[in-house]
């Protein structure tokens, strides 16, 4: 991988999760980390911990509510840095998305997701490609799920979300590669903070789902979905664009039997 280090790395949900273990495994490779989260907290911890990792963590505030907070993240890593090289879009609302039957979910719902899950995404990608474009060099990898790949019951309004950006995301990236600009979708299976509180709300099916994956196992947040951004975020993935990558040990292949119980009634 060349020039990685060099490169201003925004990664957004990055308090905690899978965009912690991204931020850090950017950060073990010297790189400076943009840690933008909506808890000020859980981000300048995150932030203040890169430095022992090797890199350079900088906390900005992040509200997927705000139709025009990408613009100001960007905006603000401009006026700190001058660039923005890569955006990991991973932030994603936690405990919005709840278990049980399309029918019985309001308009309301839908469109609230959809603001944080895909609209927002839209207004950053928006908000970093005239910079990109300028260096005619740029990576944006989002995250998107399995659960709107495969159509799974109960998450009408998350899986929407998600396959509307992931739609998108393969939109720009015929787009915008003549700019140099690539632009991948990453659908983890990971032990996240999100899938710690489905295991315990839902220990049983989490351990069908396990024993349905042929790695016998979640992912590491920062060593398998972190290796894999930074794979893609690297100039030797330059020829890399508009992929799905499925980064979960193969669950993908088969599918999985995604029926939560109690919840979804």
């Amino acid at each position: 991988m060349t020039s990685i280090t060099e490169k201003i790395i925004v990664v957004t949900g990055a308090g905690q999760g899978i965009g912690q273990g991204v931020a850090r495994r950017f950060a073990r490779e010297g790189c400076t980390v943009i840690v933008a989260d909506i808890n000020e907290k859980a981000g300048q911890e995150t932030a203040d911990s890169l430095q022992s990792l090797g890199g350079k963590g900088i906390y900005l505030p992040y509200d997927l509510f705000d139709q025009h907070g990408g613009d100001e993240l960007i905006a603000e890593t401009i006026d700190l840095y001058g660039q923005v090289d890569v955006l990991v879009n991973n932030a994603y609302p936690t405990g919005m998305t709840r278990a049980g039957p399309m029918e019985n979910k309001s308009i309301e719902v839908y469109q609230k997701i959809m603001q944080a899950g895909f609209l927002a995404i839209v207004n950053i990608m928006n908000a970093a490609l005239p910079h990109m474009k300028a260096k005619q060099n740029g990576r944006i990898i989002n995250m998107c799920s399995l659960n709107g790949v495969n159509a799974h019951k109960y998450t009408a309004e998350y899986n929407s979300a998600k396959e509307a950006l992931r739609a998108y995301s393969r939109t720009a990236a015929v787009e915008w590669m003549c700019h140099g600009i690539t632009t991948n979708v990453i659908c983890p299976g990971a032990m996240s903070e999100a899938s710690k509180r489905f295991m315990e709300k839902e220990p049983e099916m989490m351990a069908e789902l396990i024993s349905q994956n042929p790695a016998g196992r979640m992912g590491d947040p920062e060593h398998d979905i972190g290796g894999a951004v930074l794979l893609l975020a690297s100039d030797d993935a330059a020829y890399i664009n508009g992929n799905t990558v499925f980064v979960d040990g193969g669950s993908h292949i088969n599918g999985v039997n995604w029926s939560p119980g109690g919840s979804a009634k």
